[in-house]
């Protein structure tokens, strides 16, 4: 959350070539309705059902760069579901940073309460552990936005290599 995912994953699904498709905005056109909406008459367990959905069969297996909502990796099994379909960059950014960009947006149910703060502070002990091991980890604070799509493309460049050699030992083509 705040860390720049759909505004880096237009950039460097501009410059490969790819579509773009973010979970939370597709989750929304499907919905016909804003997350916080869903979160208000849902709640978030039906939200997470739709990433999960979404994960499972929401877009191209090609040629996609996909920008996952900060809640979608840690749910249970998806960072695997995720490697198992591509490669994987987190974006990271500190706590302040995070509250920095993501203050006074209204489209951001977990941050609506009292203490957006301590509601960071929480999500971030929670998440982070599975944040380092779902992939690539890229901090995003004080950098210019060329130098982080550098960056993503590196890692992906190099992950793309590594995952095509292990989907091909998958389907018995060697490596």
């Amino acid at each position: 959350m705040g860390t720049g995912k759909t505004t880096i994953g237009r950039i460097v699904s501009h410059r490969l070539g790819f579509a773009l498709l973010d979970s939370d905005h597709e989750i929304e056109r499907l919905q016909r309705r804003s997350i916080p909406q869903i979160f208000e008459e849902d709640g978030e367990p039906a939200f997470r059902q739709m990433e999960h959905e979404f994960v499972f069969g929401g877009h191209a297996a090609t040629r996609t760069v996909v920008a996952c909502g900060g809640g979608l990796v840690v749910q249970p099994g998806m960072a695997e579901a995720l490697r198992e379909r591509g490669v994987v960059v987190c974006l990271h950014a500190s706590m302040e940073t995070v509250m920095r960009r993501t203050q006074g947006n209204r489209n951001r149910p977990l941050l609506d309460v009292a203490d957006p703060m301590e509601r960071i502070r929480t999500l971030y002990a929670a998440r982070e552990p599975i944040y380092s091991k779902a992939g690539t980890v890229i901090l995003t604070d004080g950098r210019p936005m060329l130098d982080i799509m550098q960056h993503v493309l590196r890692a992906y460049r190099r992950e793309a290599v590594e995952f095509a050699r292990a989907a091909n030992r998958k389907r018995g083509h060697g490596g």
